[in-house]
């Protein structure tokens, strides 16, 4: 089931980890820094269009940022 709070928490982690700030992420999103922090805080979602530029962004799939596996890495891409 999909849970807005571990969306975020997931979106919050792969930023944290390229040390990005949520005005590089609502940047490249084409919205403001708060839409971000509420995001981050499990208070908001966002369209399919930015999941993709996320997963895009950060490498990861979309099952993993909503929740649907723990594992982050796509199908279809294979690690070095």
């Amino acid at each position: 089931m999909f849970s807005k709070v571990l969306f975020g928490q997931r979106i919050l982690e792969q930023r944290k980890e390229r040390n990005e700030t949520q005005a590089v992420l609502a940047q490249l999103l084409g919205v403001k820094s708060n839409h971000i922090s509420e995001i981050e805080r499990g208070n908001r979602t966002t369209s399919a269009e930015r999941i993709a530029l996320i997963c895009e962004h950060y490498r990861v799939s979309a099952d993993y940022l909503l929740g649907l596996t723990d594992d982050p890495v796509p199908k279809n891409e294979v690690l070095p």
